[in-house]
């Protein structure tokens, strides 16, 4: 979908970037911009900033940035049309479509229609003689005909064209099976086939009652336990919960996080119908965020092994970061909800979720069952476990009240508590600030480079590449006697494969005029991308403020680097054949 400057410009007018980044971020005046925690990495000290004067943001310790569209192209995990019709909503505006995009929509309807075909046909096998194995493994985990219904469960046969042929009966081609991730295409015959074969089935249902996805799990102990649908039109994993389209009526108050589907829906069963998953990942910072909107807290329901644990330390962190009050589930006596809830009855799995724990809690309990606090030693390596846990506590009214219940449990002056763990903390900021040191030394050499790994091959070439595009895109006048012609500057100058995508781009999108948006780039790059690309923009604010002379100066290192390049090779190449003679 191609939409006109003009639109994406009023839509951008109507947005301002305070405006919207402030519905996600905490941000406070720093001179004549604005800076706050960046909602895209963790961080302690503030290095996300907008830039009021010219509409864009950027943070100096992750790279993230770009204009308002960018920013949600990441905070929402959107494409570039996807951002601009989610502000142009913001603010009551309609986007007109084209046929390209009539097409997309049309192609994104069929894939719905397609996965409510064959959650149907899924279902009907389920309750035919071939799924009775399928449901004698439902009805063994007690779940009701009509959980079993509410969820829409089936089962796939143990067939390689099954489901293809029903939905071949149905109109459906095997391009939309393949885009849909419900065939896949054999590398030995070049065949569809079958994706999910013997295998309960799991409709996901987004919370407007589509069918995106589907989870199918093996009826014994083959591997993989799980299979889940890969990123579709319309189906992206790292933006969708499991059972929200039901909890999202029951959740003002707390969200239950559970891991799998089969916990989720054990639950729902038995009365908590405010529980989600995640589809088959660790929880991401989009899946925290989507919490965020329908609850003020979320209950942590993780498995009790090791594993369960590590992933609960990931979701306190990153629903933490969003604002959300979140605890922990300490069970004893069963290794998930679902058993717990068989073994002990859901009144006393409800009196667990009252009596949850937070992180410092949870963390706290096993520390002081791992030592003997009786013993010296031991209470020592206990003390030393736990104001690393504090260390790391950002809120220093958290930390005072942690310092005073563990100083009164292990006779412990707070003084000494408090000193040690400032200790620890000015220990993290040095090697937090070591670390940002060698990053930024890595990244001004170019090395660990993904948006532009050609950088740290010339690095000379490389910065005068990124002066031009700086220039350029800060000057859009000069943009326009490039192609013009005046400066002799061509895209096959440019040594990054890169710089030379944005120089083509920006050459394609200005128009006659001088005015030239370079957020308007984002159509034709990623989010990360446009991160780099507004970093070569604020390159600007160090170089001379004679644009012309820089731009003239740069263009002649950047082609001197390119004529020795070909030099050098050309000189292997006459070498190689002087040996041949």
């Amino acid at each position: 979908m191609r939409i006109p400057p003009a639109v994406i410009e009023e839509i951008k007018f109507r947005n301002d970037i305070e405006s919207v980044v402030s519905s996600y971020v905490n941000l406070k005046p720093a001179g004549s911009n604005l800076i706050g925690l960046c909602p895209f990495h963790s961080e302690k000290t503030p290095s996300f900033t907008v830039f009021k004067n010219t509409q864009t943001c950027y943070c100096f310790g992750c790279g993230s940035g770009g204009d308002v569209v960018t920013f949600i192209m990441k905070m929402e995990n959107l494409d570039y049309v996807g951002a601009l019709e989610f502000l142009a909503k913001r603010v009551g505006l309609t986007i007109p479509r084209d046929q390209a995009d009539e097409n997309n929509r049309i192609r994104s309807a069929r894939i719905l229609e397609m996965n409510k075909c064959a959650a149907k046909f899924f279902h009907a096998a389920l309750l035919s003689p071939d799924g009775k194995e399928a449901l004698a493994y439902l009805q063994k985990r007690k779940f009701s005909p009509a959980l079993i219904k509410h969820f829409g469960l089936g089962y796939s046969p143990n067939s390689f064209n099954a489901l293809m042929s029903h939905l071949k009966a149905n109109g459906f081609t095997e391009k939309e099976m393949v885009s849909g991730f419900l065939c896949g295409i054999s590398k030995k015959t070049g065949k569809p086939f079958d994706l999910f074969r013997n295998r309960v089935m799991i409709p996901i249902i987004d919370p407007k009652g589509d069918v995106i996805a589907f989870g199918g799990r093996v009826l014994d102990d083959s591997l993989p336990k799980y299979l889940n649908s890969s990123d579709t039109p319309v189906f992206k994993k790292s933006k969708n919960l499991f059972a929200l389209n039901y909890a999202r009526k029951n959740c003002a108050d707390r969200i239950i996080l559970c891991e799998g589907y089969m916990d989720v829906i054990a639950l729902h069963g038995a009365g908590f119908s405010n529980a989600v998953a995640t589809l088959g990942t660790a929880i991401t910072p989009e899946q925290a965020r989507i919490m965020e909107r329908y609850t003020k807290s979320v209950v942590i329901a993780y498995d009790s092994d090791e594993a369960g644990q590590r992933a609960a330390d990931k979701a306190f962190k990153l629903l933490g970061e969003v604002g959300l009050d979140v605890k922990i589930l300490k069970m004893t006596g069963a290794k998930d909800p679902d058993e717990y809830i068989k073994t002990y009855g859901p009144e006393r799995f409800r009196r667990l979720l009252d009596d949850s724990k937070t992180h410092f809690d949870f963390k706290l309990d096993a520390i002081l069952a791992k030592y003997d606090v009786s013993v010296i030693p031991e209470k020592l390596k206990a003390i030393n476990e736990i104001t690393d846990i504090i260390s790391h506590i950002n809120s220093a009214v958290e930390r005072d009240v942690y310092i005073g219940r563990i100083s009164q449990m292990l006779e412990v002056s707070r003084d000494s508590l408090t000193y040690d763990i400032n200790k620890k903390i000015k220990k993290q900021n040095k090697e937090q600030q070591k670390n940002e040191s060698r990053k930024i030394m890595l990244q001004s050499a170019g090395y660990g480079d993904r948006i532009n790994p050609d950088y740290a091959k010339n690095v000379r070439a490389s910065s005068a590449e990124e002066s031009i595009l700086s220039i350029i895109l800060t000057y859009p006048e000069l943009l326009q006697k490039i192609k013009k012609g005046d400066y002799k500057l061509l895209p096959e100058d440019f040594f990054t494969s890169f710089g030379k995508r944005v120089f083509e781009k920006a050459l394609e999108l200005t128009t006659d005029g001088t005015y030239f948006d370079y957020g308007i780039l984002g159509s034709e790059f990623t989010a990360d991308e446009m991160g780099r690309i507004t970093a070569i923009v604020l390159k600007r604010n160090n170089l001379s403020q004679n644009g012309e002379k820089e731009l003239t100066d740069c263009i002649a290192v950047l082609k001197n680097e390119k004529n020795k390049q070909s030099a050098t090779l050309e000189d292997i190449i006459n070498a190689k054949r002087n040996e041949k003679k």
